[in-house]
């Protein structure tokens, strides 16, 4: 929202002083700063309505990133399977260590 827009505060509304003349306040005068609160309040009632639209759009958004994170969990096999690679690398490591420096490397509890 952009604030340069908005021309009257609550405490310029509450400080304002209406001349007055022989039968009361200057009407004119009146009227012209009432116009500007209208002007104002106008102005911030559209942005209040634009505001409230992006905000329903962004829950919507919102909503459906979960979902999507799911299915993609549920596509994507990757991220169960991790444990399972490397239980698979640490086996063949060690039956690597067991060919190439023999059982008594590969197992030292043996050894005790």
């Amino acid at each position: 929202m952009s604030l340069n827009r908005v021309q009257l505060s609550a405490k310029d509304i509450l400080e304002k002083d209406f001349k007055t003349t022989m039968r009361g306040y200057n009407q004119e005068e009146v009227d012209e700063f009432l116009d500007i609160i209208i002007q104002d309040y106008e102005f911030l009632q559209q942005e209040i309505e634009k505001l409230q639209m992006e905000n329903e759009r962004l829950k919507k958004n919102n909503d459906q990133v979960p979902r999507q994170r799911s299915n993609v969990q549920q596509q994507s096999p990757a991220q169960s399977q991790p444990h399972q690679v490397n239980y698979d690398v640490l086996k063949r490591l060690s039956n690597l260590e067991k060919a190439v420096f023999g059982k008594k490397f590969a197992d030292p509890e043996l050894d005790s």
